[in-house]
């Protein structure tokens, strides 16, 4: 067995993807635009196993894509779990509606579409266990603010692509990329915020896992 890289290293030894995984990948890959946007096999399985870990009765998304963390997170849950994922972009329903409600954790997945920003204070969603943000990377800050409040104590956030490829190193970025200006308005944030505990794991492109005092 000849292993070229640190990559197909952890991945030949960690749990493999299932089948519909691995089949809703590589559509993602076929059919979408930005299919690296998905978490993939490695993060995935992180995913799966952070929420066995931390056992959330409610738990959020923000930022669904083709489905695939989402079915990472629903894989981690207990029976009697929920999932609220929010995906802004309407045209991407028509593609990851079916892959959601054709797998096995259907029953604990709720797919909603529009403004997270607005969609979760209108719901009223509190005493959330457990959030992933994984979507607009402008607006990183904005979700955060509004997610905390409504985080049980002890719950946790994960912040996806806090390294953002290295970008978060650059100066001056405002102005030229508003996407990594976020981000890092986002880590500057976290990095003194009192109210919360942080980790940042380089995990692909980092994984920020912040638990509420």
């Amino acid at each position: 067995m000849i292993i070229d890289n640190l990559d197909d290293y952890i991945v030949r030894h960690i749990d493999p993807e299932d089948d519909y995984l691995h089949r809703l990948y590589r559509d993602t890959q076929l059919r979408l635009s930005y299919g690296q946007m998905a978490s993939g096999h490695v993060q995935g399985r992180l995913l799966k196993m952070l929420t066995q870990m931390i056992r959330p009765r409610l738990a959020v998304e923000l930022g669904t894509f083709s489905g695939y963390s989402a079915l990472c997170i629903a894989e981690g849950l207990t029976e009697d779990a929920l999932l609220h994922t929010f995906e802004i972009y309407d045209e991407q329903e028509d593609f990851t509606r079916p892959w959601l409600e054709g797998s096995d954790y259907a029953e604990r997945i709720r797919l909603h579409i529009g403004d997270a920003l607005q969609l979760i204070p209108k719901m009223g969603l509190t005493d959330i266990d457990m959030a992933f943000i994984d979507a607009d990377k402008r607006h990183y800050v904005e979700f955060y603010e509004m997610l905390l409040p409504r985080m049980r104590p002890g719950g946790y956030i994960l912040a996806d692509n806090t390294l953002w490829y290295g970008h978060v190193l650059e100066t001056d970025t405002r102005e030229s990329d508003l996407q990594t200006w976020g981000i890092k308005r986002f880590n500057d944030l976290l990095a003194q915020d009192q109210r919360v505990e942080k980790v940042i794991v380089p995990v692909r492109d980092g994984l920020t896992l912040i638990r509420k005092k």
